[in-house]
């Protein structure tokens, strides 16, 4: 269930499936009300205008006609932005436009009026077909109101999606899924259940294997630790969320022997997917922003100043979670018993991988260099005692590089 609500949650069908029997509904409720008031005769509403059955069907055609065009216009218009930030950023960022709730709810905006439209329109009829003459007025003018609020949605979606396609907009984005997998994996105020010391890992006996495919997207923390609890067991977890896991593959270790039940129950922990994502991995989080950099320093683009404002974004992230923080090593239950231990990255491997990619593909940039050397220099600024060698190592790093060199 939590696969296929992620999957919604990143999909362009959830809410306009949503949105649209809402229409339907709100559709058939007005056309109820309409007729209560009216009873079925064509008698006026006040404050608002009489209709013709002809009148009104041809005003909802136009609406629901309308509103289907735009619909398919907008989502032409989205394909096209997808494929082009595909081709320039990465195409793992294109979850980022799958995602946006603004980019959802105009095309749920366009197709429910277009869905409400064509509802009321089958509740128009006239003396020709063989029953008393009706005009929904209330629900002919709601189209109307609809149809109203759809240009002012059209014009918000020029507007979006221009704003979208900025390399800043798209870094902001990253930036805000790296701050909240961060915030998860290294808390500041951890809280009395959850464990940041150190912990060494407890000899496992037996072993909960997985019986699919793909990559571990989130761990349910809580309910592994209620599971654990009720099985009175300690579960190391082996494939934490990132990780490729294939048929047999290890999931978790437990200290005593599950039962079936307890074994399907963790399984159930565990969501599995075709592709990462950064709600609870934060090396794939920080890793679409240096893919981003990445693709600025590409021999086509050569755009070094996109990897720039990348490696300068980071440090809203990196610099509050090296000054202090530490990863989540494991949880505990109510009662104080550590009952699940994670594995997740240091804080350490996270810079690391940041400098790596510089190392990679930025050596012979100048400016790429020097924004490295600011962010390190900005963990040096605030790092605890313990990370002042991890500092020096990375400095020493950056120096060797030829454009540090070189300047």
């Amino acid at each position: 269930m939590r696969a296929v609500l992620l999957r919604a949650r990143e999909s362009f069908w959830f809410f306009p499936a949503l949105l649209g029997v809402v229409a339907i509904v709100a559709a058939e409720l007005l056309v109820a009300v309409d007729r209560g008031l009216i009873g079925g005769g064509t008698v006026g509403l006040p404050f608002l205008d009489a209709l013709s059955a002809s009148g009104g069907r041809s005003l909802l055609s136009i609406i629901g006609s309308s509103m289907l065009t735009v619909a398919g216009t907008s989502f032409s218009i989205t394909i096209s932005v997808l494929a082009t930030t595909s081709s320039t950023y990465g195409p793992r960022l294109v979850r980022n436009f799958m995602a946006d709730r603004a980019n959802q709810l105009v095309l749920a905006a366009f197709t429910s009026t277009f869905l409400y439209a064509i509802v009321v329109m089958r509740s128009v009829h006239t003396e020709v077909d063989g029953a008393d003459a009706f005009v929904p007025l209330l629900a002919v003018h709601g189209a109307v109101l609809l149809g109203v609020v759809d240009v002012g949605v059209l014009v918000f979606f020029i507007h979006h999606i221009a704003t979208s396609v900025q390399i800043t907009s798209l870094q902001q984005q990253v930036l805000g899924d790296l701050r909240t997998a961060a915030d998860l994996a290294y808390p500041a105020s951890p809280g009395d259940r959850v464990e940041t010391e150190p912990q060494e890992a407890p000899r496992t006996t037996a072993a909960v294997r997985t019986d699919r495919d793909g990559y571990v997207q989130a761990v349910d923390w809580p309910r592994l630790v209620r599971v654990a609890a009720d099985a009175d067991t300690v579960v190391v977890v082996r494939s934490m969320p990132g990780s490729w896991v294939i048929v047999g593959d290890e999931l978790v270790g437990t200290t005593t022997t599950a039962s079936s039940a307890a074994a399907t129950a963790i399984r159930a922990c565990v969501t599995l997917g075709s592709s990462r994502t950064p709600h609870q991995d934060v090396g794939y989080a920080l890793q679409q922003l240096v893919e981003i950099a990445v693709r600025g320093l590409a021999s086509g683009t050569n755009d070094p100043y996109t990897a720039v404002s990348a490696l300068d974004m980071s440090t809203a992230v990196l610099v509050p979670v090296w000054r202090g923080r530490d990863r989540v090593t494991g949880h505990r239950d109510a009662d104080g018993t550590l009952r699940v231990v994670a594995g997740l990255p240091s804080v350490e491997s996270l810079v690391d991988s940041v400098v790596a990619g510089v190392e990679t593909y930025g050596a012979d940039q100048p400016a790429v260099v020097a924004a490295a050397r600011r962010l390190v220099g900005r963990l040096r600024d605030v790092s605890p005692e313990r990370r002042l060698g991890t500092v020096d190592e990375l400095e020493r790093r950056l120096a060797a590089l030829p454009a540090a060199v070189a300047a």
